[in-house]
């Protein structure tokens, strides 16, 4: 058998395991996966969050996402050009008077948005912690949190 050969069978038997591996053990799981010792100062884990804690969550992503799958109870505050940032401070600071934590959240944990929503909302200086959730909207939606949506464990 030539090279050639040896190289479509290696890559036959390599494909016919990978789909007997998929057909017995099913697609994989793709949560996210928290580690609170890689958090930075101003983060947290969703699974962190006391359950009996009074929380104003923040979505930091663009109007039509929030409108289609925003945290139910969440405030829309992002930095889309085309909205007015005065008006979202202004709704909002009644609300964030009014709890003890702050969380922002962007669409996934490489989202700078979420970091610098939070930090608009720290200069605002008016009490409450401010967190940027650590994964993000991904988070939300692996523990079903999200309308719409169910845990994918």
């Amino acid at each position: 058998m030539n090279t050639l050969g040896q190289l479509a069978a290696i890559i036959a038997i390599s494909f016919a395991a990978a789909e007997v591996t998929f057909l017995v053990k099913g697609p994989p799981v793709r949560t996210f996966l928290c580690d609170p010792a890689a958090l930075k100062p101003d983060e947290i884990c969703l699974e962190q969050i006391p359950k009996d804690t009074k929380i104003l969550w923040v979505d930091a992503r663009p109007r039509k996402k929030w409108e289609k799958s925003g945290l139910p109870g969440s405030v829309l505050w992002n930095l889309d050009p085309t909205e007015n940032n005065q008006k979202f401070e202004a709704e909002i600071v009644p609300q964030i008077l009014e709890t003890s934590r702050v969380i922002v959240y962007c669409g996934d944990e490489n989202c700078g948005l979420s970091r610098e929503v939070a930090k608009r909302i720290r200069a605002l200086d008016l009490g409450p912690e401010v967190l940027v959730l650590r994964g993000g909207w991904q988070a939300l939606v692996d523990a079903g949190r999200i309308k719409d949506s169910n845990p994918k464990f």
